[in-house]
């Protein structure tokens, strides 16, 4: 039990360092599961998430291609083109 304690802590502590960064709680929460709670490769997304947002790209489509490219910032762009 303590275990799961201490994993819980630690994933409040990463949502929170990237409610802190600007990303909405429903975003960060979404990215976290999707990245099996790892605090980086959220990171990485919800920060490519917002770039290509303000590129004007639809956000499911970037959601999709993120999750396809693995957050690799050229190849999902060069797919968001394409679309």
């Amino acid at each position: 039990p303590g275990c799961l304690l201490l994993q819980f802590l630690s994933y409040l502590a990463a949502c929170d360092r990237l409610l802190k960064q600007g990303y909405e709680e429903g975003q960060v929460e979404e990215a976290m599961e999707m990245f099996q709670y790892s605090e980086k490769k959220a990171a990485e997304f919800l920060h490519l998430l917002t770039q290509f947002n303000d590129m004007g790209f639809q956000q499911n489509e970037i959601k999709e291609v993120l999750l396809l490219c693995g957050n690799q910032k050229e190849k999902a762009l060069e797919e968001l083109v394409m679309k």
